[in-house]
């Protein structure tokens, strides 16, 4: 017999904590940026609160990277950030894709989608039972790491590049396909707040379903038995 299959992929693991470090950068260092200027705006312009969306507040100096307010310092921390996060996530879904990660653990089933299904596991979640049997992830789960790896990340990245002051002359398709770079600011401020929101739950979750457990596996691997998601996944079709 073969050595037991890990439950988390060297892969994952290593994005995992990367990616750990380099949202907690970009969302700190974005706060400083963010007050330079806290009005948001829609479309292509925007100079003035009549023109505004929301003001957004004034982050205290603990929240922001650095403490101190330096809009130099922080747009340096910022992009020196957005390079590992970019790159990262676009290795991590190669490997999801290429390696079976996505397919298998966390694409959602036609069963899964029944509202009766989805009810279920809203109600299992509310009594904090986290128990999904032999597969890796329930669906919410699923839907969420969905949403999260395949909108809001690629959001970041995207509405990032389209704010780049120098990016637009080279690639003006992707600042109107965001409406506008005041609009695609607006979508990043409101990706990176989805994100921090995710990373909340995502946390409390952890501390609920034990958090040393989930923590080893997230550094060991863990161990995880594919005959049993296979036979689990049987089911889900049938």
């Amino acid at each position: 017999m073969g050595r037991p299959a890990k439950r988390h992929g060297l892969i994952t693991r290593l994005w995992h904590w990367i990616n750990l470090i380099t949202v907690v950068v970009l969302f700190m260092s974005g706060l400083t940026i963010s007050n330079a200027h806290r009005l948001l705006y829609w479309g292509h312009w925007g100079f003035s609160r009549e023109h505004a969306w929301l003001e957004v507040p004034r982050f205290p100096g603990w929240m922001t990277l650095p403490t101190e307010y330096s809009l130099a310092v922080a747009r340096d921390w910022h992009i020196l950030m957005a390079w590992p996060f970019a790159v990262g996530l676009l290795v991590m879904w190669i490997y999801m894709l290429i390696g079976g990660h996505f397919w298998r653990d966390l694409r959602t089933s036609f069963k899964e989608w029944r509202p009766k299904a989805i009810w279920a596991d809203i109600v299992q979640h509310l009594k904090l039972n986290f128990d999904h049997g032999a597969a890796k992830f329930n669906f919410l789960q699923k839907l969420t790491y969905g949403l999260v790896l395949g909108v809001l990340l690629p959001g970041m990245v995207l509405s990032g590049m389209a704010i780049s002051p120098g990016f637009e002359p080279a690639a003006p398709w992707l600042v109107d396909m965001f409406g506008g770079r005041q609009s695609a600011r607006s979508i990043h401020f409101i990706f990176a707040w989805g994100i921090f929101a995710f990373f909340v739950v995502h946390i409390v979750l952890v501390l609920l379903a034990g958090p040393i457990h989930q923590l080893r596996d997230m550094i060991t691997g863990g161990q995880f038995d594919p005959e049993a998601a296979e036979q689990a996944k049987k089911g889900e079709a049938s």
